[in-house]
């Protein structure tokens, strides 16, 4: 068997970790032996009374920023040959579907979660290999964009999902939105599953998938056909 895929996640809050590593497909990558996780606290790496992972702005400003000391040796610490260490980050390349298995194609993904207003400009200039953002918004923190990353990277590495297969019908994958889902009962408060679904011809059904699911990108997602 294969050497589990290694993911570190920087974060002074490593208790927002806890409940999302320990459920769902998050769990089973673990439990299948195709992942392995750790929390690394950039407290533990400071030299005051305090811990302190924070400093004023220089020149001035709102807000603190996360300074680079503490940042550089927690991932210095668990720092190996070849490792990609993404910061997230509102100034980052959008993420999609594309990056997340570009990413996943690695061996040890290194995650920084900023906070405040943000980290020191030589983290990012001088340590990230990536810098990646999960939409035009902005949060407290970067622990749940972390998580929301490290979840999109994790269901696509061979074996966790089960089947082979199983993520290459998904929205994004060709470029496209799903079509359509449904399940049983075939007739809900009058609501009917489509009969080509229900007809048994494979072809049929594929052909019409193929078209909802270009019908249903060009109405909601016209920029994906682009």
């Amino acid at each position: 068997m294969s050497e589990p895929v290694a993911i570190d996640i920087i974060t002074i809050f490593p208790q927002m970790l806890n409940g999302f590593l320990e459920e769902s497909m998050m769990k089973r990558a673990v439990k299948l032996g195709c992942v392995r996780f750790r929390a690394i606290n950039p407290r533990d790496f400071t030299t005051d009374k305090h811990r302190t992972t924070d400093d004023k702005s220089y020149g001035g400003g709102p807000g603190m920023v996360m300074t680079p000391e503490p940042l550089f040796a927690a991932v210095e610490s668990v720092m190996t040959p070849g490792a990609r260490v993404v910061l997230m980050t509102p100034q980052g390349r959008v993420f999609k579907q594309s990056i997340a298995r570009e990413l996943t194609g690695s061996s040890h993904l290194i995650v920084i979660s900023g906070h405040y207003e943000g980290v020191d400009e030589r983290v990012r200039e001088n340590l990230a290999t990536d810098e990646i953002s999960i939409g035009d918004y902005v949060l407290t923190n970067g622990t749940l964009a972390a998580a929301v990353v490290i979840d999109a990277v994790v269901r696509l590495i061979p074996g966790v999902l089960g089947g082979e297969g199983a993520t290459e019908e998904e929205s994004f994958n060709d470029g496209m939105l799903e079509y359509p889902q449904y399940t049983r009962p075939p007739v809900f408060r009058g609501m009917e599953v489509p009969e080509v679904l229900r007809s048994g011809d494979h072809g049929r059904i594929a052909a019409w998938r193929a078209e909802q699911a270009k019908t249903r990108t060009r109405k909601r997602r016209p920029d994906l056909l682009e």
